[in-house]
Protein backbone atom coordinates (compact mmCIF):
# COMPACT_ATOMS: atom_id res chain seq x y z
CA UNK A 1 0.00 0.00 0.00
CA UNK A 2 1.16 3.53 -0.73
CA UNK A 3 -0.42 6.68 0.74
CA UNK A 4 -0.17 9.62 -1.65
CA UNK A 5 -2.08 12.09 0.53
CA UNK A 6 -0.72 13.95 3.52
CA UNK A 7 -0.75 11.56 6.44
CA UNK A 8 -2.39 14.18 8.63
CA UNK A 9 -5.34 15.11 6.39
CA UNK A 10 -8.32 13.40 4.85
CA UNK A 11 -9.10 14.63 1.35
CA UNK A 12 -12.78 15.10 2.10
CA UNK A 13 -11.94 17.26 5.12
CA UNK A 14 -9.51 19.55 3.34
CA UNK A 15 -10.25 23.30 3.54
CA UNK A 16 -11.82 24.83 0.47
CA UNK A 17 -10.01 27.51 -1.49
CA UNK A 18 -10.56 31.18 -0.69
CA UNK A 19 -11.42 32.04 -4.33
CA UNK A 20 -13.80 30.79 -6.97
CA UNK A 21 -12.51 28.77 -9.94
CA UNK A 22 -11.25 30.86 -12.84
CA UNK A 23 -14.00 31.40 -15.41
CA UNK A 24 -12.66 31.39 -18.95
CA UNK A 25 -13.44 34.59 -20.88
CA UNK A 26 -12.41 35.98 -24.24
CA UNK A 27 -9.01 36.61 -22.68
CA UNK A 28 -6.23 34.78 -24.53
CA UNK A 29 -4.50 31.88 -22.76
CA UNK A 30 -1.22 32.81 -21.15
CA UNK A 31 0.18 29.35 -21.90
CA UNK A 32 -0.99 26.80 -24.48
CA UNK A 33 0.30 23.23 -24.21
CA UNK A 34 -0.44 21.23 -27.34
CA UNK A 35 0.14 17.47 -27.60
CA UNK A 36 3.34 17.43 -25.54
CA UNK A 37 5.08 14.05 -25.41
CA UNK A 38 8.52 13.17 -24.09
CA UNK A 39 10.33 9.87 -24.67
CA UNK A 40 13.46 8.59 -22.95
CA UNK A 41 14.52 6.01 -25.50
CA UNK A 42 11.55 3.64 -25.73
CA UNK A 43 10.06 4.82 -22.44
CA UNK A 44 7.44 7.56 -22.44
CA UNK A 45 7.76 10.23 -19.78
CA UNK A 46 4.54 11.98 -20.76
CA UNK A 47 2.14 11.45 -23.67
CA UNK A 48 -0.12 13.74 -25.70
CA UNK A 49 -0.77 16.34 -22.98
CA UNK A 50 -2.74 19.43 -23.98
CA UNK A 51 -4.26 22.25 -21.91
CA UNK A 52 -4.56 26.04 -21.71
CA UNK A 53 -3.56 28.16 -18.73
CA UNK A 54 -5.21 31.56 -18.32
CA UNK A 55 -3.90 34.60 -16.41
CA UNK A 56 -4.59 34.23 -12.70
CA UNK A 57 -5.33 30.51 -12.95
CA UNK A 58 -3.64 27.74 -10.95
CA UNK A 59 -3.42 24.27 -12.51
CA UNK A 60 -2.30 21.35 -10.35
CA UNK A 61 -0.69 18.18 -11.70
CA UNK A 62 -0.88 15.17 -9.37
CA UNK A 63 0.10 11.52 -9.46
CA UNK A 64 2.43 9.01 -7.86
CA UNK A 65 6.20 8.98 -8.42
CA UNK A 66 6.97 8.06 -12.01
CA UNK A 67 3.59 9.21 -13.32
CA UNK A 68 5.19 11.80 -15.60
CA UNK A 69 4.20 14.96 -13.77
CA UNK A 70 7.76 16.29 -13.29
CA UNK A 71 8.68 15.46 -16.90
CA UNK A 72 5.62 17.41 -18.04
CA UNK A 73 6.49 20.39 -15.83
CA UNK A 74 10.03 20.49 -17.18
CA UNK A 75 8.75 20.37 -20.77
CA UNK A 76 6.24 23.14 -20.11
CA UNK A 77 8.83 25.39 -18.46
CA UNK A 78 11.39 24.96 -21.24
CA UNK A 79 13.86 23.08 -19.06
CA UNK A 80 13.38 19.95 -21.17
CA UNK A 81 12.62 19.67 -24.89
CA UNK A 82 9.60 17.52 -25.74
CA UNK A 83 9.88 14.81 -28.37
CA UNK A 84 6.60 15.96 -29.90
CA UNK A 85 4.20 18.83 -29.34
CA UNK A 86 4.54 22.51 -28.58
CA UNK A 87 4.26 25.05 -25.76
CA UNK A 88 3.29 28.62 -26.61
CA UNK A 89 3.51 31.55 -24.21
CA UNK A 90 1.82 34.94 -24.61
CA UNK A 91 4.49 37.44 -23.61
CA UNK A 92 3.70 40.64 -21.74
CA UNK A 93 4.44 42.65 -24.89
CA UNK A 94 1.80 40.65 -26.77
CA UNK A 95 4.17 38.48 -28.80
CA UNK A 96 3.49 34.75 -28.93
CA UNK A 97 6.57 32.70 -28.07
CA UNK A 98 7.05 29.05 -29.02
CA UNK A 99 9.00 28.10 -25.91
CA UNK A 100 11.11 25.36 -27.46
CA UNK A 101 11.83 27.11 -30.73
CA UNK A 102 12.77 30.38 -29.02
CA UNK A 103 16.46 31.23 -28.80
CA UNK A 104 18.19 30.42 -25.52
CA UNK A 105 18.64 34.08 -24.59
CA UNK A 106 14.87 34.66 -24.81
CA UNK A 107 14.10 31.67 -22.58
CA UNK A 108 16.66 32.92 -20.06
CA UNK A 109 15.14 36.39 -20.20
CA UNK A 110 11.66 35.00 -19.55
CA UNK A 111 12.92 32.99 -16.58
CA UNK A 112 14.55 36.13 -15.14
CA UNK A 113 11.55 38.38 -15.66
CA UNK A 114 8.10 37.00 -16.53
CA UNK A 115 8.51 33.47 -15.14
CA UNK A 116 9.59 31.92 -11.88
CA UNK A 117 10.46 28.35 -10.88
CA UNK A 118 10.13 27.13 -7.29
CA UNK A 119 12.09 23.91 -6.76
CA UNK A 120 11.28 21.21 -4.24
CA UNK A 121 14.78 21.55 -2.80
CA UNK A 122 15.60 25.22 -2.15
CA UNK A 123 19.30 24.58 -2.76
CA UNK A 124 18.41 24.10 -6.44
CA UNK A 125 16.74 27.50 -6.64
CA UNK A 126 19.07 29.60 -4.48
CA UNK A 127 22.66 30.72 -4.72
CA UNK A 128 23.94 29.38 -1.44
CA UNK A 129 27.30 31.18 -1.54
CA UNK A 130 25.73 34.66 -1.41
CA UNK A 131 23.52 36.30 1.21
CA UNK A 132 19.74 36.14 1.43
CA UNK A 133 19.52 39.76 0.34
CA UNK A 134 21.80 39.14 -2.63
CA UNK A 135 19.62 36.22 -3.76
CA UNK A 136 16.69 38.59 -4.02
CA UNK A 137 18.82 41.45 -5.35
CA UNK A 138 20.08 39.38 -8.28
CA UNK A 139 16.52 38.90 -9.49
CA UNK A 140 15.88 42.64 -9.23
CA UNK A 141 19.01 43.37 -11.24
CA UNK A 142 17.69 40.94 -13.86
CA UNK A 143 14.71 43.24 -14.42
CA UNK A 144 16.88 46.34 -14.68
CA UNK A 145 17.09 47.72 -11.16
CA UNK A 146 20.56 49.15 -10.48
CA UNK A 147 20.39 51.51 -7.48
CA UNK A 148 21.90 49.64 -4.51
CA UNK A 149 19.74 51.39 -1.93
CA UNK A 150 16.54 50.62 -3.80
CA UNK A 151 17.55 47.01 -4.30
CA UNK A 152 18.33 46.54 -0.62
CA UNK A 153 15.10 48.25 0.42
CA UNK A 154 13.04 46.04 -1.90
CA UNK A 155 14.86 42.93 -0.69
CA UNK A 156 14.14 43.91 2.92
CA UNK A 157 10.45 44.36 2.14
CA UNK A 158 10.25 40.92 0.54
CA UNK A 159 12.09 39.18 3.36
CA UNK A 160 9.46 40.56 5.73
CA UNK A 161 6.65 39.54 3.39
CA UNK A 162 7.81 35.93 3.54
CA UNK A 163 8.32 36.16 7.31
CA UNK A 164 12.10 36.25 7.43
CA UNK A 165 13.62 38.82 9.79
CA UNK A 166 15.38 41.68 8.03
CA UNK A 167 18.23 41.02 10.46
CA UNK A 168 18.97 37.88 8.41
CA UNK A 169 19.50 39.93 5.23
CA UNK A 170 23.26 39.33 5.14
CA UNK A 171 23.18 35.70 6.28
CA UNK A 172 23.88 32.83 3.89
CA UNK A 173 20.89 30.62 2.97
CA UNK A 174 22.66 27.54 4.33
CA UNK A 175 22.26 28.98 7.83
CA UNK A 176 18.46 28.98 7.43
CA UNK A 177 16.01 26.19 8.25
CA UNK A 178 14.40 24.27 5.40
CA UNK A 179 11.18 26.26 5.69
CA UNK A 180 13.05 29.57 5.70
CA UNK A 181 15.06 28.53 2.65
CA UNK A 182 11.84 27.74 0.80
CA UNK A 183 10.33 31.10 1.78
CA UNK A 184 13.51 32.82 0.57
CA UNK A 185 13.27 30.95 -2.75
CA UNK A 186 9.66 32.15 -3.09
CA UNK A 187 10.73 35.75 -2.41
CA UNK A 188 13.51 35.47 -4.97
CA UNK A 189 11.01 34.32 -7.60
CA UNK A 190 8.20 36.76 -6.85
CA UNK A 191 10.15 39.97 -6.26
CA UNK A 192 10.23 40.74 -10.01
CA UNK A 193 6.41 40.54 -10.31
CA UNK A 194 6.36 37.58 -12.74
CA UNK A 195 3.24 36.52 -14.62
CA UNK A 196 3.76 32.74 -14.49
CA UNK A 197 5.22 30.50 -11.79
CA UNK A 198 6.16 26.83 -12.04
CA UNK A 199 6.26 24.92 -8.73
CA UNK A 200 7.72 21.45 -8.25
CA UNK A 201 6.59 19.94 -4.92
CA UNK A 202 7.06 23.27 -3.06
CA UNK A 203 6.11 21.76 0.32
CA UNK A 204 7.90 18.43 -0.11
CA UNK A 205 10.15 17.34 2.74
CA UNK A 206 8.88 19.95 5.20
CA UNK A 207 7.32 19.26 8.58
CA UNK A 208 3.51 19.40 8.63
CA UNK A 209 3.36 22.62 10.64
CA UNK A 210 5.90 24.28 8.32
CA UNK A 211 3.94 23.05 5.29
CA UNK A 212 0.75 24.61 6.63
CA UNK A 213 2.29 28.05 7.08
CA UNK A 214 4.02 27.88 3.71
CA UNK A 215 0.74 26.98 2.01
CA UNK A 216 -0.98 29.93 3.70
CA UNK A 217 1.79 32.21 2.46
CA UNK A 218 1.65 30.84 -1.10
CA UNK A 219 -2.11 31.15 -1.23
CA UNK A 220 -1.99 34.76 -0.05
CA UNK A 221 0.76 35.82 -2.46
CA UNK A 222 -0.66 34.03 -5.50
CA UNK A 223 -4.10 35.56 -4.96
CA UNK A 224 -2.72 39.02 -4.19
CA UNK A 225 -0.47 39.12 -7.26
CA UNK A 226 -2.89 37.40 -9.66
CA UNK A 227 -0.26 34.87 -10.70
CA UNK A 228 -0.77 32.02 -13.14
CA UNK A 229 0.71 28.85 -11.65
CA UNK A 230 1.45 25.29 -12.73
CA UNK A 231 2.12 23.22 -9.62
CA UNK A 232 3.25 19.60 -9.42
CA UNK A 233 2.53 17.76 -6.18
CA UNK A 234 1.91 14.23 -4.92
CA UNK A 235 -0.10 15.67 -2.00
CA UNK A 236 -3.81 16.05 -2.72
CA UNK A 237 -4.18 18.38 0.26
CA UNK A 238 -1.82 20.84 -1.39
CA UNK A 239 -3.73 20.53 -4.67
CA UNK A 240 -7.06 21.08 -2.91
CA UNK A 241 -5.82 24.26 -1.24
CA UNK A 242 -4.02 25.87 -4.17
CA UNK A 243 -5.31 24.64 -7.53
CA UNK A 244 -8.38 25.80 -9.48
CA UNK A 245 -8.07 22.89 -11.93
CA UNK A 246 -6.49 19.48 -11.54
CA UNK A 247 -4.83 17.04 -13.92
CA UNK A 248 -4.28 13.48 -12.69
CA UNK A 249 -1.40 11.62 -14.36
CA UNK A 250 -0.57 7.94 -14.56
CA UNK A 251 2.01 6.30 -16.78
CA UNK A 252 2.61 9.54 -18.65
CA UNK A 253 -1.07 10.03 -19.52
CA UNK A 254 -3.57 12.52 -18.08
CA UNK A 255 -6.30 10.12 -16.95
CA UNK A 256 -8.66 12.71 -15.48
CA UNK A 257 -8.94 16.49 -15.37
CA UNK A 258 -11.41 19.12 -14.25
CA UNK A 259 -12.14 21.61 -11.50
CA UNK A 260 -10.20 20.56 -8.41
CA UNK A 261 -13.14 20.15 -6.06
CA UNK A 262 -15.09 18.16 -8.66
CA UNK A 263 -12.17 15.81 -9.35
CA UNK A 264 -11.48 15.19 -5.66
CA UNK A 265 -15.11 15.03 -4.49
CA UNK A 266 -16.40 12.92 -7.37
CA UNK A 267 -13.50 11.14 -9.10
CA UNK A 268 -14.50 9.16 -12.18
CA UNK A 269 -11.32 7.31 -13.14
CA UNK A 270 -10.43 4.27 -11.06
CA UNK A 271 -6.89 5.54 -10.51
CA UNK A 272 -8.15 8.90 -9.23
CA UNK A 273 -10.50 7.07 -6.89
CA UNK A 274 -7.53 5.16 -5.50
CA UNK A 275 -5.59 8.38 -5.04
CA UNK A 276 -8.43 10.03 -3.19
CA UNK A 277 -8.92 7.02 -0.94
CA UNK A 278 -5.12 6.99 -0.39
CA UNK A 279 -4.86 3.31 -1.34
CA UNK A 280 -2.58 2.21 -4.16
CA UNK A 281 -1.23 -1.25 -4.85
CA UNK A 282 2.49 -1.06 -5.66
Amino acid sequence: MHNLCSATQNVAAMPKKLWQPKVETEEHPLLTVNGVSKYYGDRAGCLHVSFDLYPGEIVGIVGESGSGKSTLLNCISGRLSPTYGSVNYQQENGDLCNVHEAPEHLRRMLMRTEWGYVHQHPRDGLRNNVSAGANIGERLMGVGMRHYGNIRSKATDWLERVEISKNRMDDLPRTFSGGMQQRLQIARNLVSNPRLIFMDEPTGGLDVSVQARLLDLLRELVAEMGLAVVIVTHDLAVARILAHRLMVMRGGHVVESGLTDQVLDDPHHEYTQLLVSSILQV
